[in-house]
């Protein structure tokens, strides 16, 4: 079985955590799919946008597997497959597969089953926008086992949820509910299970809709001028605005309007 799905569907990509029997829990093979299917969603200039699912009924990723991950990563045992071997040779692999070092580029719609706990939980903190089933649960649990949230846990929650919230997620390491992830705006949606997939799809291609250049440059303004005064992000907002202005897709836009049709972005 393929640790990690990847499917494209005309704009749409697809990656899909397929675990379903270890909860999704991030191993080495995990690892390596991962950062290749993110790295194809950034070089393909036909995907313009990716859907994150998981397979099976009990959790969308219950964080790093004890056994096969983090004692590779401590020393604890040695390479013993290809995965192994690539992750012992580049241990900046799982950093990029969470997506705490890079960045696909696309916006990130995440279909959440189930729960999504410590790297689970660190990857959702990476994506745009965030569909969660109502037995959904959210949580890091680092603290409890002495262990740190390294994959940006303690610079991005903070930013996406009010500050005291997110303190009491970090130090107590105890989880939360979907109907309490909705309140704090840390997801969008709460719907049944059998609801969410299909939400989800319904968000990225009314993404894939849109004019592609403006997408991925309002997507990075945003998270760009996060770190930055309102007045250096103004600043930043227009160099990254303007090009848009000059680009086809901003001419076919006001054109379809006008013609009362559908516009046909191309991306230039």
């Amino acid at each position: 079985m393929t640790a990690v799905l990847y499917e494209k569907q005309g704009p749409i990509a697809h990656i899909t955590l397929n675990r379903p029997d270890a909860q999704n829990a991030i191993d080495p093979e995990t690892v390596v799919l991962l950062e290749q299917a993110w790295r194809e969603v950034k070089d393909d200039d036909g995907v313009r946008v990716a859907v994150l699912a998981a397979t099976g009924a009990g959790a969308f990723c219950a964080g790093a597997d004890l056994k096969r991950l983090i004692t590779l990563i401590t020393g604890a045992r040695g390479p013993e497959d290809a995965h192994d071997h690539a992750l012992a040779a580049d241990m900046g692999l799982p950093m990029r597969a969470l997506l705490r070092n890079f960045d696909p580029g696309k916006p990130i719609v995440a279909a959440v089953t189930g729960s999504a706990l410590a790297g689970g939980m660190e990857l959702l903190q990476a994506t745009d926008i965030r569909i969660a089933s109502e037995d959904a649960r959210f949580g890091l649990r680092e603290a409890q086992w002495g262990l740190f949230p390294v994959g940006g846990s303690t610079v991005r929650l903070p930013r996406q949820i009010p500050y005291a919230a997110a303190m009491e997620i970090l130090l107590t390491g105890e989880a939360i509910d979907a109907r309490r992830a909705y309140e704090l705006g840390l997801v969008n949606r709460v719907l049944p299970r059998d609801e969410v997939r299909a939400a989800a799809l319904q968000v990225a291609e009314r993404i894939a809709a849109n004019g592609p250049l403006a997408v991925q440059a309002i997507r990075r303004s945003v998270r760009e001028c996060l770190s930055l005064s309102i007045s250096e992000g103004l600043d930043r907002e227009l160099q990254l605005g303007m090009p848009v202005f000059a680009s086809r897709d901003a001419r076919e836009g006001p054109r379809a309007f006008k013609e009362k049709r559908a516009p046909r972005f191309e991306g230039r």
